[in-house]
């Protein structure tokens, strides 16, 4: 089957989100997560896009660009060098990020400044942190930067037209909502028999039986949750526990 057509922005604004290859980490320490931001910070300088977010997750990562040339040579300037790097600090070959990189447009301010709370957000949401300022790996640290009038990597000029000072944008950054964005979890979805499968395969589903408390069975359920990006029913009935025991397993 033919690969779908990139959907082309009519603003060049795009929310690009780029996955390990089979769920591989892309990131192992921060001296990783470092080193890709200063390949961000290269690409830039010489294609002079411009960058409005970027989020580091250990998997995956969000971008949100304005294109200066192609998009996709962007994400090439950005990845080619940080694979390079990567694959001779651990030792590997071959790739590290999935072949074809997900896109959206984003063609309206008002939708850039919602991708902009929902990439911001990812953190917040795995439970890796309790406010998006306590993520050292987003571009919310650029903003702090870009507000104090600090060199910045972040093209700020649209988000301090709405947010007139940090404490504005990080008001907004951090409120409850039900964005609809672009998801890392979109296209991984299981039947319950794959899903079965997939736990059996891992061992998740002797493990979790075996767990010799609740504390280590509810951690190994939460992992499940938060790597597989399956609903907690679908979980819960596939390992054999009431919606209610996954739900609190993953607080």
């Amino acid at each position: 089957m033919a690969r779908q057509a990139r959907k082309r922005s009519a603003t060049g604004i795009y929310h690009i989100m780029l996955r390990g290859i089979d769920k591989r980490n892309i990131f192992l320490d921060d001296e990783d997560r470092k080193i890709f931001v200063e390949k961000i910070k290269r690409a830039k300088e010489k294609a002079n896009f411009e960058l409005y977010a970027f989020c580091l997750m250990d998997n995956h990562i969000h971008l949100l660009i304005k294109e200066s040339e192609d998009i996709g040579t962007i994400i090439k300037r950005i990845t080619v060098g940080y694979v390079g790097w990567h694959n001779n600090k651990y030792g590997r070959t071959g790739h590290l990020f999935q072949n074809r990189f997900n896109s959206e447009a984003v063609e309206s301010e008002l939708y850039l400044l919602t991708v902009l709370r929902y990439i911001h957000q990812n953190p917040l949401k795995a439970r890796i942190v309790d406010k998006v300022e306590a993520y050292d790996w987003s571009s919310y640290k650029e903003y702090e930067l870009a507000y104090k009038k600090k060199e910045s990597i972040i093209d700020a000029r649209v988000v301090k037209h709405y947010f007139k000072t940090i404490r504005d944008l990080n008001t907004y950054i951090n409120e409850k909502n039900n964005d609809q964005c672009m998801d890392y979890y979109d296209k991984i979805k299981y039947t319950d028999k794959q899903l079965k499968e997939k736990l059996d395969q891992e061992g998740i589903i002797e493990n979790i039986k075996k767990a010799s408390n609740i504390e280590i069975r509810n951690q190994m359920i939460k992992e499940a949750y938060l790597e597989l990006g399956v609903s907690m029913r679908q979980l819960g009935r596939v390992l054999g526990l009431s919606k209610s025991i996954v739900e609190k397993a993953t607080k």
